[in-house]
């Protein structure tokens, strides 16, 4: 399957100044989940629409069930900012697949990025409370079956058996995300299938990209044709070169047949994105959180479209 390259910011706000997108070289917008008014909007100024549609995130608060149980045996830490659910609930994953496919059945998106596909936690930090989790007893059942071990308590999973635990957890993880794309292309015959992405290289944090977060790329990459990682510098505690620094980095854990485009947040604007236009692989397009900013600055959204045309041109080379 062809894949265009795809430009344009992330959130419905950016509505307000669709009629701009052109101009500056933005051809796509994404919006969360499957909403009629950015759909409308994006057919009548010839716009691309993506949909980021969660997947294991939900209100702990409200649903205390789904919150994933720690080393310790109690349900883990949270914040107000968390994602990953406990992947013995049926019924949230049912409901998920349910939204999916009625989503599918009723629009015709031309991408859908799966947003929150990992296990527990959150990275867009500086100091990140990463927890080790998913011990209750059907995930550890679970783990044991799939693998032939006898293990029973998280301290002897993670003494005697941590790296095939962690195996064990990018596999549920790249399972989910290869039935996902299943049922998106089956419906929806070309629909682009994105992933959001935890933005730290294999070796950050002791190796939390797969210890916590339990994303491997080249398990996830039969499934996935977009890898978007999170490139929010602010809110993380990173430089504006950390995108282009990304990327750089990026061809010694990403299958190099796999496609990677960066979301930039507009708050780290416009120096962000003015390195991204300066990296020697850009990646294949990019999306900006926050983008509705970008059109209503002219500068910015000059700068956009000079970025845009550098990262079309070296693809073209």
């Amino acid at each position: 399957m062809s894949i265009p390259m795809l430009f344009g910011p992330y959130g419905s706000s950016a509505l307000s100044f669709i009629d701009r997108f052109a101009r500056y070289g933005a051809n796509t917008l994404w919006f969360h989940g499957f909403d009629p008014v950015a759909f409308a909007a994006c057919a009548r100024h010839q716009i691309v629409p993506c949909v980021e549609f969660k997947t294991f995130r939900a209100d702990f608060d409200a649903h205390p069930e789904l919150i994933p149980i720690g080393v310790d045996g109690k349900p883990i830490r949270y914040g107000k900012l968390v994602q990953g659910v406990c992947l013995s609930q049926a019924d949230f994953l049912a409901e998920t697949e349910a939204n999916l496919l009625a989503g599918l059945r009723d629009f015709a998106p031309t991408g859908i990025w799966l947003d929150y596909l990992t296990y527990a936690g959150w990275f867009e930090e500086p100091m990140p409370d990463l927890q080790e989790s998913c011990f209750c007893h059907a995930c550890i059942t679970e783990f044991c079956n799939a693998t032939g071990l006898d293990a029973v308590t998280p301290t002897e999973i993670l003494a005697t058996y941590r790296d095939r635990w962690t195996r064990h957890k990018c596999e549920r993880i790249a399972h989910y995300a290869a039935h996902y794309a299943q049922l998106i292309r089956t419906q929806r015959p070309g629909c682009i299938v994105g992933a959001y992405m935890c933005p730290w290289t294999p070796d950050e944090f002791d190796g939390a990209l797969t210890r916590i977060f339990a994303q491997d790329y080249t398990l996830l990459t039969p499934a996935i044709d977009v890898f978007t990682p999170l490139i929010y510098g602010t809110k993380s505690g990173r430089t504006p070169e950390w995108g282009r620094n990304w990327l750089a980095a990026s061809a010694s854990f990403v299958p190099a047949t796999a496609k990677v485009q960066l979301i930039l947040d507009v708050l780290d604007f416009p120096a962000s994105l003015a390195a991204l236009g300066e990296a020697d692989s850009p990646g294949w397009g990019v999306q900006v959180f926050g983008g509705a900013e970008i059109f209503a600055n002219p500068a910015w959204a000059e700068l956009f479209r000079k970025v845009v045309a550098q990262m079309a041109a070296r693809q073209s080379d």
